[in-house]
C-alpha cells in the first residue's frame, strides 16, 4: 500500500507588494514543511493583492523578475518540497495587451517551474452589497487548460472563478487529473453562500481531490476575502478545512487510491454522450 501524500494549504492575507507578500507567506510555508508536507499550495494572488490601478501598475513585473516568485522558487528548492503558487499577478507577456496574467505556477523540489496556467475565467460583477469587480479590466484571461505531472499523479490547475465552470473540471478529470487545485480569493458574500458547496460538487463530479487554499480577511486595497481553505476528497467528503479567515497552515493526508475507488463506484467519466443542444 502506498504512503499517503502529506499536503498543506497555506491561507494568507496577502499584502499589496511582492516583497511584503514573500515576507508574509514564507514563514507559513516553512511551518508547513516542518510539519511534514511534501506538497504545499498557496492561494490566488500569492505575490500581491492590489486592485487600485495606479498602485497595481507599479507593483506588477515580469514573472522571472517578481520578488515573490523567485523567492518561492528558492524556498521550494531549500525545503525540498513541491510548491504550487496558487497564482501570481505578473505581466502577461503579450505585446498587444497590457493587462496582467493571473498565473498559477507549479514548482518542483528543485525550484524549477514545471507547470503554468493562466486563469481562464475572469470575474466581472456588481454585488448587491455595493462591491464591484472588473477583473477583465486588468487581467488577460488564458486560453488553455492546465494539466501538469507531479510525483503523485496529474494535477489539474484552476484559479478561483474557474470553480463555477464544471466543464473545465470534467475535462481535466477525463484527461487524467487525480487532483485539482482551486487557489482562490473569494468575496465574503459569494464565499459564504457557495464556496464549500461548489468545491464538494466539483470533487463529486470528477472523482478528484479538490485542493482549495484561500485568501482571508481584510486586505490593504480595501477588499475582504472569505478564507475557509478546504480539502475535499473524491467522494465529496471534506477531509480538512479552516473555519476562519486568518492566515494559517492546513495539513491533510491524501490516499490516492481513493480516486480510483470513487470512480469505480460511479464511473460517470465514462458515460458522457453527445446530444443535440436545447432549442
Amino acid at each position: 500500500m502506498s504512503r499517503p501524500l502529506d499536503i498543506a494549504l497555506i491561507q494568507t492575507r496577502t499584502p499589496a507588494t511582492a516583497d511584503a507578500a514573500l515576507a508574509h507567506v514564507e514563514p507559513l510555508i516553512r511551518e508547513a514543511a516542518a510539519g511534514g508536507a511534501r506538497f504545499i499550495l498557496t492561494p490566488e494572488g500569492t505575490n500581491l493583492l492590489e486592485q487600485r490601478r495606479d498602485r497595481r501598475g507599479l507593483a506588477i513585473t515580469d514573472e522571472d523578475q517578481d520578488v515573490a516568485v523567485t523567492g518561492l522558487r528558492r524556498l521550494a528548492a531549500e525545503l525540498g518540497v513541491w510548491l504550487l503558487i496558487g497564482s501570481a499577478i505578473v505581466r502577461s507577456g503579450h505585446p498587444a495587451d497590457d493587462r496582467a496574467a493571473n498565473r498559477s505556477l507549479l514548482i518542483d523540489a528543485h525550484g524549477t517551474i514545471t507547470g503554468r496556467y493562466d486563469k481562464l475565467h475572469v470575474f466581472d460583477v456588481d454585488l448587491p452589497n455595493g462591491e464591484t469587480y472588473r477583473e477583465s479590466a486588468s487581467i488577460r484571461p488564458g486560453d488553455a487548460a492546465g494539466l501538469t505531472q507531479t510525483p503523485w499523479g496529474l494535477l489539474g490547475m484552476t484559479v478561483c472563478y474557474d470553480l463555477r465552470f464544471p466543464h473545465l473540471f470534467r475535462q481535466l478529470a477525463r484527461a487524467g487529473a487525480c487532483m485539482i487545485s482551486v487557489p482562490a480569493a473569494f468575496t465574503v458574500p459569494t464565499g459564504q453562500a457557495h464556496w464549500e458547496t461548489l468545491l464538494r460538487a466539483r470533487a463529486i463530479e470528477t472523482g478528484c481531490f479538490v485542493l482549495a487554499p484561500a485568501q482571508g480577511g481584510p486586505h490593504e486595497d480595501g477588499r475582504r476575502t472569505w478564507g475557509r481553505s478546504t480539502v475535499v476528497g473524491p467522494w465529496g467528503e471534506v477531509i480538512a478545512h479552516v473555519d476562519h479567515d486568518a492566515p494559517c497552515v492546513l495539513h491533510a493526508q491524501l490516499d490516492m487510491a481513493a480516486v480510483e475507488k470513487a470512480r469505480a463506484s460511479i464511473p460517470q467519466l465514462l458515460h458522457d454522450r453527445d446530444f443535440a443542444p436545447p432549442r
